[in-house]
Formats: C-alpha cells, structure tokens, sequence
C-alpha cells in the first residue's frame, strides 16, 4: 500500500476546480485518485459520470471469514469447515460464527468506517466446538473460540450476537488502545466490548436505543436459569437472580463500587458502570445508538487512550469527543455530561 504525501481530501477538492479554470490539474487530480495504488490505499470506490463528473464511494469492505471445528479438542485453529463466500453447512454453531463475524464486520465498517478488527482489514477467524462442556467464549488475540456450554445452565456460545459482537471488540480494543485488563482500566475494557456488543446486535436487527433489549448474552442461559442473560447494561444488578447462580452483582453507580482482588480487580462487575452511563446517552439522545452515542465511544476509543485509563479520564475522553463531534454545547455533549454524573463518576 503506498503511503503518499498528497492527501486524497486535497486531490478530491482539487478534482472540482476546473470549472476554476484549473482543467488539467482537475484532470490530473482525477487520474491520481482513480489510479489503482491510490485507491486503494484511500478505500475509494471513483468513477467518472456521462457529464464527466467525479463520483466518489466509500469501498464497503468484505469481511475474510474461515471458521474452524475443534471437534470436542482444545486444538486451534481446528478442522476448517467454512470460508468467507462458501454455502451454510447445516452446523448452527459453525453458521452462528460465521453470521456473527459478518455482522461484527458490519457495524465496524459502516458505522464507523473501520477496516475490520485492526482498521487494516484482518481476516476473521473462529473456532466452534471449543473443548468438552467448554462454558465460554473468549478472543485469544487471533481469534474467536467457542464452547458449546453444558447444556444444563449454558447452551452454545454462538447463539448470541452480542456476545460476538463483544469478543471481537475485545480485538478492536487491543489494536486501538490495549486498555490494561485490571482495575478501572479493565472494566473499561469490558465494558467498550459490551457497547460494541450491544450495538453489534442492534445495528443487526435495526433497532433503536429505546426498543433494544441491551442485555448482553441473552440466550445463553437453558430454561433452568432464572435468568435473562449474564449482563444489564440498563440495570446492571439485574441481569439474574438464580438460587444456583445467586444474584447478579453488577454494580450500576460508583457508590457502589466493588473492591476485590478477584476478577483481575472486577472487571466484570464494575463494568457495570461505565455500560449504564453509555445506556444512558443512548437512551437520551434516541434514535440509533450507533449514529451518535456509538460514535463518541468509538472516537474515545481510538483517541489516543492511555493503557491504564480509569473511570474518570474515559469520562471525560468521552465528554471531549463529543464537543470535538458534535460541538460544545451540544446535546450530544449534554448527554454524556449527564450521563456520568448519573452514575457517580467525575469528569477528570
């Protein structure tokens, strides 16, 4: 990929000033973008209409998708059974990954114009039938791998999106910012995977922010599990209340705050708090999460946040992003003002 000097928003200006008199330039500046390495390079879909006017796209990215079957193993990547363009294999598990993958992809690219995981179009690989009674799902830094759950409390992994949509973010994350997995920083680390989830399963199903459900693993659970799914980011606090499981422990304000040393410091409790306030923009502004509050937690993320982040310098990355998006003053920046201080945490 070339890595040229000329800006491609400059030549694009350049492309419509030969009514200005700068014909040849303007010509020129039309070749330069239409050339094979530019375009590339620049992710422009150019072409020339019958008034031999510039028409400029933004390239729709495909996703490059090989799912693997670990067969009951713990070997990675597993037996390949599907790639990206290949037929549905009958295999739900292996056709949940796939479609999860691609709806992942999807809200990346056309929400936020990232080029999958790392913005530089990697390959999507995940693994199904991870292990024996395997009850979980995880990003390994490479991949997706799925358990298929004990079928008493779990069932699959693949059957919920948001779940997906949150383990690739998990690779988002570790390309744009690598948010320290501990403490603060690390329950900001699961809570961006649980917006991205959540939006992930939204932007899917067309649904705005006031008639999502915002749980995240909803259909995890069998019928056994007095359960909805294993988080709230509405009520976090609220997600179950089982008599095997106990409550969910989620806390949902700063007040509540858990101390531990278990959970790498809670990283998936405390999440709880960082995922209300982004509810709560959502939720304020209406409409489709992705198109604004999603965009402030995208812009915030790949800002240039340090690895050890806390609470309240994410809050006002955030508050920072907003005015920088949307303007000081904004209701976009209201709203995550507000947010935060719903839930207790201060604008550092």
């Amino acid at each position: 990929m070339p890595h040229s000097i000329v800006p491609p928003y400059l030549l694009l200006r350049l492309a419509d000033t030969d009514r200005a008199g700068f014909e040849r330039a303007a010509r020129a500046a039309r070749n330069t973008l239409m050339a094979r390495g530019f375009r590339d390079s620049a992710r422009l879909s150019l072409s020339v209409d019958a008034d031999d006017n510039l028409v400029v796209e933004l390239e729709r990215r495909t996703p490059v998708r090989t799912i693997g079957d670990a067969e009951g193993t713990e070997e990675l990547p597993g037996r390949i059974v599907r790639r990206e363009g290949d037929d549905p294999t009958g295999d739900v598990a292996v056709d949940e990954a796939y479609d999860g993958l691609g709806a992942t992809h999807a809200l990346f690219r056309d929400a936020f114009g990232r080029d999958s995981i790392d913005d530089a179009g990697l390959p999507l690989e995940a693994t199904v039938h991870f292990g024996e009674l395997y009850d979980n799902a995880f990003w390994d830094g490479e991949r997706m791998v799925f358990g298929d759950g004990d079928g008493e409390v779990f069932g699959r992994f693949t059957a919920s999106l948001s779940v997906i949509g949150h383990e690739l973010a998990h690779g988002v994350t570790q390309y744009a910012a690598a948010l320290e997995y501990r403490g603060q920083s690390g329950a900001l680390n699961e809570s961006v995977s649980d917006v991205f989830g959540a939006l992930v399963e939204q932007y899917a199903r067309r649904q705005g922010a006031e008639e999502a459900s915002w749980l995240i693993g909803e259909g995890l659970f069998t019928d056994a599990v007095s359960g909805r799914a294993l988080r709230s980011m509405a009520e976090p606090g609220s997600a179950y209340d089982d008599d095997v499981l106990g409550k969910d422990p989620q806390p949902g304000h700063m007040r509540d705050y858990i101390e531990t040393a278990e959970d790498n410091g809670g990283v998936h409790l405390n999440s709880g708090i960082p995922n209300r306030a982004f509810h709560l923009v959502a939720t304020t502004l209406g409409g489709n999460a992705w198109e604004r509050a999603g965009v402030i937690w995208y812009d915030t993320l790949v800002g240039g946040l340090a690895a050890d982040t806390d609470f309240a310098r994410f809050a006002r990355a955030t508050l920072d992003a907003a005015d920088s998006r949307f303007g000081e003053g904004s209701p976009e920046s209201a709203a995550v003002r507000n947010a935060w201080a719903a839930v207790g945490v201060p604008i550092g």
